[in-house]
């Protein structure tokens, strides 16, 4: 490519040289384009810039912030949710999560618990996407969460936005989650107990007499319990009903967990330990 023209946001950078930074750019049309430029590019800020060079490793030109009208969020948002309905092969079985509805302001910054989420979104999305790799619909997710991110937010608020996110971040990686049946392909049963094992699906769990669901945790039907996640029948039947609210949002918030940490290869994420760090020291 030659000067061609790019909209994104920046996932990193690392300093390259004595004025230059090593970026990782999150671009509309290509998606993930790694380059080099000037330093001083904001990260969670609506970028336009040019990019140039034949290899993975690009130069970044002209890099400058640009403003998110309104209606061309709306726009985006509902052409590409559209299309991925129709081109999707592959979709998350849950059913639409409640959207919050962001109100675009150019250079407004992301603070507080806001930041490390964000920062959280721009781990997940360097260390699972590939390079150069177009995903519009989710670059148009993101971006609508990063707006969501600067208002005012509730932690209920905050945690919907992050669920919401993983959940299209799934189906843009060809991630189904089947709610209705288990790893055996029975029905879901409100009183079974079941555990997800992200290659496996959701696994039932023989049940023993005068062992009780909150004991199971405690026998040894659980062997390295970091690595699964248990739900009951009826918790995973609400979340197939409702899909992401705020009643379900506990269950579905261990369940992505889970999926996120099997991804990325149960290797710590540095957004979630800056997080707990400042939790622990509030």
């Amino acid at each position: 490519m030659r000067n061609e023209a790019l909209n994104g946001y920046l996932l990193h950078q690392r300093p390259y040289q004595e004025k230059r930074a090593l970026y990782y750019l999150f671009s509309e049309h290509l998606g993930i384009v790694h380059g080099i430029g000037k330093k001083g590019a904001p990260l969670f800020e609506p970028l336009q810039l040019f990019a140039t060079g034949k290899r993975d490793l690009k130069t970044f030109s002209q890099i400058t912030i640009s403003p998110i009208e309104v209606s061309q969020l709306d726009k985006g948002l509902s052409s590409d949710i559209s299309n991925n309905s129709v081109s999707k092969k592959t979709q998350a079985a849950s059913s639409t999560p409640q959207v919050l509805t962001p109100q675009p302001q150019r250079y407004q910054q992301i603070t507080g618990q806001q930041q490390y989420a964000a920062l959280y979104l721009n781990e997940i999305l360097l260390k699972l996407l590939p390079v150069e790799d177009p995903a519009p619909a989710l670059w148009h997710h993101y971006q609508h969460s990063l707006l969501t991110l600067k208002q005012s937010l509730s932690a209920d608020e905050l945690r919907l936005c992050l669920r919401q996110f993983e959940q299209n971040l799934f189906q843009e990686l060809g991630f189904a989650l089947n709610l209705t049946q288990d790893s055996m392909l029975d029905n879901i049963e409100a009183d079974n107990d079941y555990r997800f094992l992200p290659d496996i699906g959701l696994m039932p769990i023989i049940q023993y007499p005068n062992i009780q669901h909150n004991d199971i945790q405690n026998t040894d039907q659980v062997e390295n319990t970091n690595l699964q996640a248990i739900f009951k029948g009826s918790e995973i039947l609400a979340m197939e009903h409702s899909g992401i609210t705020i009643e379900t949002l506990n269950s579905w918030s261990r369940l992505y967990k889970h999926l996120i940490d099997h991804l990325v290869d149960y290797q710590p994420l540095q957004s979630r330990l800056l997080w707990q760090q400042q939790q622990r020291y509030q």
